[in-house]
């Protein structure tokens, strides 16, 4: 009977921020059979603040094509971490399932032109409506509510000259306490950096196709369907 390989050789690539953090270009890995590039990135992130901040950013080439990171690795598989590029608007707006990291969108905003900066976390509650929540479920159409963010966050900087702002949104379970958006704006003032903040978070939740599930005692409801 053919014994199953039990562990995989990848090659690993390493570029910018985590070729300096690892000091090196590129290594060789041997990895349990099912691992992913998350959990590679997971792995050697561990105890390096500068590389876990920017989990929620990073992308992932596997044989010279993008690919979502949760697919599992392959015998002699090539892999690449690929952190936020130089003036990567998109990076700065972002959907993701992943835990979401303050301090990346808190950098993404941060220039020397900024004299205030305002945070707003959205968070998980243990409450609504009288009725004791469990947790939420978020669902979105991806590339559609990250359009929609790019969009928002950009009519914001139109507005409030001088202004960057970031922002990043989870999707599936979160538990209670758990961040489900961060907006971040940094601007030459603190007026125009609240201004900015309150814009962008209102007009997202008007208008970004991300659906809010409330799982509570005895029940669930889709948040706007009106139970």
């Amino acid at each position: 009977m053919q014994t199953e390989t039990q562990t995989i050789t990848v090659r690993l690539m390493l570029f910018a921020q985590f070729r300096e953090a690892l000091a090196e270009r590129e290594r060789e890995l041997a990895l349990a059979a099912g691992s992913t590039p998350r959990d590679v990135l997971a792995k050697l992130s561990a105890g390096r603040p500068r590389l876990e901040a920017l989990s929620g950013v990073v992308r992932f080439i596997v044989n010279e094509e993008f690919v979502s990171g949760d697919e599992p690795l392959a015998d002699g598989d090539e892999l690449a971490f690929v952190p936020p590029v130089a003036g990567g608007q998109e990076e700065r707006r972002i959907v993701t399932d992943r835990p979401l990291s303050l301090d990346a969108l808190l950098a993404a905003v941060s220039h020397p032109g900024v004299g205030g900066i305002v945070l707003f976390l959205g968070v998980v509650r243990d409450n609504n409506d009288g009725r004791d929540v469990h947790y939420l479920e978020y669902e979105a159409y991806d590339s559609a509510a990250e359009a929609s963010m790019r969009r928002i966050a950009s009519d914001a900087e139109s507005r409030w000259p001088g202004t960057r702002v970031a922002c990043a949104h989870r999707t599936g379970r979160l538990e209670i306490g758990e961040a489900s958006v961060i907006v971040a704006a940094g601007a030459p003032h603190r007026a125009e950096a609240f201004d900015a903040a309150r814009y962008v978070i209102d007009t997202l939740k008007a208008e970004a196709p991300i659906w809010k599930k409330e799982v509570f005692e005895g029940g669930e409801v889709w948040i706007g369907e009106g139970a």
